[in-house]
């Protein structure tokens, strides 16, 4: 006799399967069956204050874990986080978006249902723009194979889902699948990674200033072991992109600092951009990582290594993985490299106690510095917080996150329940300018409710600060 499951217990299951143990949202009518479900399960339902909250919360969460889960109701709760969606497709970040939605049975005859904007299937539309895979589970006898497949997308390249499913479909029973196939592991042609391999091996050994830039996709991916070691192999000297900070323990002897154009620290961005051999490891090469439009990185220097492809100068790799590719490296003879380079005074160094003193931007950065200990991770909204806390110095890779990219505000208090949920012994400690503040910091009652205990520091210069030197007006008080 064939097995049968509900669908909504077979999607639990399937969350369960990925070691997920926490789902962020906000109910709906709509969706109340499915959240009843998931509380009746072993995962926990963290309810924050507003839709938004819970997208950025699962954000932070699977920038962490590898997989987050923001469960909303159709229309309202849905068109919520078309933001952190969109946020978390840009920043390739893992995210699955469950969305309750109107029974196929209360469809017929296309009637004026609440939540409904435009047409039952507007949602879906919007949500395929920013995801890699999407799936509506009206159809009870495909409904088991398209939670799979979406899960399965997301997992492979690191970027949002979205599945909606109809509240009469919750509990509707079908027949478990057979045993499924894990995840198809993409294999390098080897002749081509061969190939690639020597040039790299030939360009590296000719330089003499070669220098490796770690950016985003290393953690999301998890190549940054793999890169750290090669680093040791060769003694190659490593820096960071804004956005991939702390990809690199801070603290490694290799670590030069965090590399942006013209807003970086000046010694970093002259090694890197007179590098004769200059190593982009998952870098994506946004106008903020670039120092807004003032970095100066010749292409002919270049190898670039991404999930898409491998770059080396102007030839490109397109059969080779980026995990084989790394692996291949650390098995060439390559000869080791002189790092002569002078660390700079850190921060925390440079912190010293002056009764009277004011308080200045600069010192409170220096005594958050003094401050941080390995059992917290910064969590940094845009703006004078971002920029700031490019100088903090972690001591573990992941302890530091931000969306340095999309750069949306309001993104830092949220985040901090995603991540002390994914690990309670870790402390957030929140750096926010009072514009994104004001945007989610309700999120604190959030955190209260789940005794959670985020440090909160609100830079506060009354007004978006960013945007001052642009163009100022009232608009930005």
């Amino acid at each position: 006799m064939e097995s049968m499951i509900g669908i909504g217990d077979y999607l639990i299951e399937q969350i369960l399967a990925q070691g997920v143990q926490h789902v962020f949202g906000v109910p709906g009518d709509y969706v109340l069956g499915f959240f009843k479900k998931m509380v009746d399960s072993p995962l926990q339902v963290v309810n924050t204050s507003d839709e938004q909250g819970a997208g950025f919360a699962a954000d932070a969460y699977a920038r962490l874990t590898g997989l987050g889960v923001v469960c909303v109701t159709y229309g309202v709760g849905g068109l919520k986080v078309v933001n952190t969606t969109a946020q978390a497709f840009a920043e390739q970040v893992p995210v699955l978006v469950i969305s309750g939605a109107p029974g196929t049975r209360e469809r017929v005859k296309n009637q004026l249902l609440h939540h409904k904007s435009n047409r039952f299937d507007t949602q879906m539309k919007i949500f395929e723009q920013i995801s890699v895979a999407t799936a509506d589970l009206s159809d009870p006898d495909t409904a088991l194979l398209e939670i799979d497949r979406v899960i399965e997308a997301v997992l492979r390249y690191k970027r949002p889902g979205f599945i909606e499913i109809p509240r009469d479909m919750v509990d509707y029973k079908v027949a478990r699948l057979n045993k499924k196939p894990g995840l198809v592991k993409v294999q390098s042609e080897p002749e081509t990674l061969k190939e690639a391999l020597q040039e790299t091996v030939n360009k590296i050994n000719a330089a003499k200033r070669p220098v490796i830039l770690m950016g985003d996709e290393c953690y999301r991916f998890g190549w940054h072991e793999q890169s750290i070691r090669f680093a040791e192999n060769t003694q190659i000297p490593l820096a960071v992109t804004i956005s991939g900070k702390s990809a690199v323990p801070e603290t490694h002897p290799l670590y030069m600092g965090v590399y942006a154009g013209a807003l970086g620290d000046e010694a970093v961005r002259d090694y890197v951009e007179t590098s004769d051999c200059l190593i982009l490891v998952g870098a994506l090469l946004t106008d903020v990582n670039l120092g807004i439009y003032s970095a100066h990185l010749d292409p002919s220097k270049i190898i670039f290594i991404s999930n898409e492809k491998i770059t080396i100068a102007h030839h490109t790799y397109e059969t080779v993985t980026a995990q084989d590719f790394l692996q291949g490296l650390l098995e060439q003879e390559i000869h080791p490299c002189v790092f002569d380079w002078k660390k700079p005074v850190l921060l925390s160094d440079s912190y010293i106690s002056k009764t009277g003193a004011k308080i200045t931007v600069q010192r409170v950065f220096q005594q958050i510095n003094a401050f941080l200990d390995c059992n917290m991770v910064v969590i940094s909204d845009v703006g004078d917080a971002l920029y700031g806390a490019m100088d903090l110095v972690t001591c573990r890779s992941a302890q530091f996150l931000a969306t340095a990219y999309y750069a949306s505000l309001g993104f830092a208090v949220p985040a901090s329940i995603g991540a002390q949920m994914s690990n309670r012994d870790l402390r957030p400690l929140v750096l926010v300018g009072d514009g994104a503040f004001q945007m989610t910091g309700i999120e604190l009652s959030t955190a209260a409710r789940y005794n959670l205990n985020p440090i909160v520091v609100v830079l506060n210069n009354q007004g978006y600060g960013t945007e001052r030197p642009i163009l100022d007006g009232p608009f930005n008080d």
